[in-house]
């Protein structure tokens, strides 16, 4: 039988007998089907095989991400052991230097106590040697009392002045100033008071051969005028004297007025 006649036969069999058209679409259908699902088998064989090598890659890479770790927690522990090996000389070091520290604050502690030893031991010597200096004065006042007993109020201070200037090695200046508002006397007048130095103290010396309780009271307010106009605060106020009352004795303790007398 002919191609041609049996293609005409085929086509009117489906034109024609409906059961025969169906067995050829089924037999169509069911390649289609085949078909597909070849190609889905080789899609799904393609996707396994990525899927194997992206399990791989992922291996891998945990495995590298575990290597890193590991050398990561490496470095972390020897970095802390730097930093505790560190730590302890650091440690060592500032308890050194405490040592130090306490060690030259002894010395200083040390140093300053034999300081204040020797200072100590300066001023009492100088203590001394001051005593020393105003009984030999005093003695020297008793005497000049005696001799000079009748003689005019300024010789008899010249005369005590050149005393404590050789003997004591005192130099003793005048000074005087106006006291406008009559502190000193109840009225205006010139004021004049003796001023020495002595281990830079500043020194008020009031030289008479006969002291009295009010006389007492005009030296402080002289030396009250002295420190207004000057600005400079006496550090003692000393009265040499061969001869002093018994008030003026009592008003000199009270005041803090030194008086030095045999007489």
């Amino acid at each position: 039988m002919a191609v041609k006649e049996l293609k005409s036969r085929i086509l009117k069999l489906l034109r024609e007998d409906e059961e025969f058209r169906y067995a050829v679409a089924g037999l169509l259908g069911l390649e289609e089907i085949l078909k597909r699902l070849d190609r889905h088998e080789a899609e799904l064989v393609r996707l396994r095989e990525d899927l194997n090598r992206l399990r791989e890659d992922m291996v891998g890479g945990f495995n590298r991400h575990d290597v890193e770790l590991v050398k990561l927690r490496e470095d972390m522990v020897e970095g802390f052991k730097r930093h505790d090996t560190e730590l302890v000389r650091l440690r060592e070091d500032m308890v050194e230097g405490f040592r130090r520290y306490d060690m030259e604050l002894v010395r200083l502690r040390e140093d300053m106590v034999e300081g204040f030893k020797r200072h100590d031991a300066e001023l009492v010597r100088l203590r001394e040697d001051m005593n020393k200096g105003f009984e030999l004065l005093e003695r020297h006042l008793s005497a000049l009392g005696a001799r000079w007993g009748i003689m005019a109020e300024s010789a008899f201070r010249e005369g005590l002045k050149g005393l404590l200037e050789r003997e004591l090695g005192y130099r003793v200046e005048r000074w005087t100033g106006y006291d406008e508002t009559g502190k000193v006397y109840g009225y205006p007048s010139e004021v004049d008071v003796d001023v020495t130095v002595s281990d830079g103290k500043l020194i008020l010396v009031e030289i008479s051969s006969h002291v009295r309780a009010s006389d007492v009271n005009t030296f402080r307010r002289k030396a009250e005028l002295y420190a207004e106009k000057t600005g400079k605060k006496p550090d003692r106020l000393v009265i040499v004297t061969p001869y002093v009352e018994d008030r003026a004795l009592k008003a000199s303790k009270e005041l803090g007025i030194e008086v030095y007398t045999k007489v």
